[in-house]
């Protein structure tokens, strides 16, 4: 459908993920097989999911039924809150996997941190042992805080390879990511298009999409691309899938940058929970 490809990012394990991928947070298993289905269509070979998302086994059937090679691909997906622990980590995995109908994922991540549960340590320790299985390519965590991201490298000397956390123009996470540049970990957006905010609707992104032809949407994800960003749309809408994806066709110049970078509300401007204070089951 494109010929366009997403740019490709080097973690610090050596290997590589696709800038540009696919989100199927809140899709229904039955409807997440249809939609990675078009996603593959469109271009995109990098599909973000997760066990509590409950559509791993949809997106297995779309990986199956694609016809697109294994080693093209790039599949991540998510501990947890209530598996973590070393043994726990194990054993979810291995249901991910099956669910997934894969022999090995390319990223596997800690969801969310948990700092009251306390576990995430000895789940970190998990995730590097099944690194060492070649089950899990690559691994990394969500929804980390520094002092967590410190703590787990501490105890097992192994730096996450990418973090995951929310991310938009209203909360860029700057020191945050300033902390993951020093420390060699790529950063990854979740809601990157500010999900139930007006973020989509503000003048600034209005105004910078009519100058460019593009869609409010195109030039959001065209900044999450520009700041060296990981990130990961959701539409299931089949026209969207494909408007998201010709984002990597827009390239935004440094006053466009410079005008995004000025909507930062700083801890205002959080839509999720706050990682630092959220244990949920």
């Amino acid at each position: 459908m494109t010929t366009h490809e997403s740019p490709v990012l080097k973690f610090n394990d050596g290997n590589t993920i696709p800038q540009l991928g696919y989100g199927v947070w809140q899709v229904e298993d039955d409807v997440a097989e249809k939609v990675v289905g078009e996603a593959f269509k469109a271009g995109y070979r990098h599909i973000d999911t997760a066990k509590v998302y409950g559509n791993e086994e949809g997106v297995g059937r779309a990986i199956a039924a694609s016809g697109v090679p294994r080693e093209e691909l790039f599949i991540t997906t998510k501990l947890w809150n209530a598996d973590q622990g070393y043994e726990e980590t194990l054993a979810a995995f291995d249901a991910s996997l099956q669910r997934l109908g894969l022999e090995y994922v390319d990223l596997y991540l800690i969801h969310w941190l948990q700092p009251k549960q306390g576990k995430y340590v000895d789940t970190w320790k998990a995730l590097v042992d099944l690194q060492k299985t070649g089950k899990v390519k690559s691994i990394g965590v969500s929804n980390f805080t520094v002092e967590a991201l410190q703590e787990i490298e501490e105890a097992t000397g192994v730096v996450p390879a990418i973090h995951q956390v929310e991310t938009h123009p209203y909360f860029p996470q700057r020191s945050l990511r300033e902390y993951e540049k020093s420390r060699d970990i790529l950063h990854q957006s979740w809601s990157p298009l500010g999900n139930r905010s007006d973020l989509l609707e503000n003048p600034v992104i209005t105004e910078i999409a009519e100058k460019h032809g593009a869609a409010p949407a195109q030039v959001v994800i065209a900044w999450h691309l520009a700041k060296g960003l990981v990130v990961i749309p959701k539409s299931v809408t089949p026209e969207r899938i494909v408007a998201n994806w010709e984002s990597v066709a827009l390239t935004l110049d440094e006053e466009d940058l410079a005008k995004i970078d000025g909507l930062d509300r700083g801890a205002e401007g959080r839509i999720g929970p706050d990682p630092a204070v959220s244990d949920f089951e």
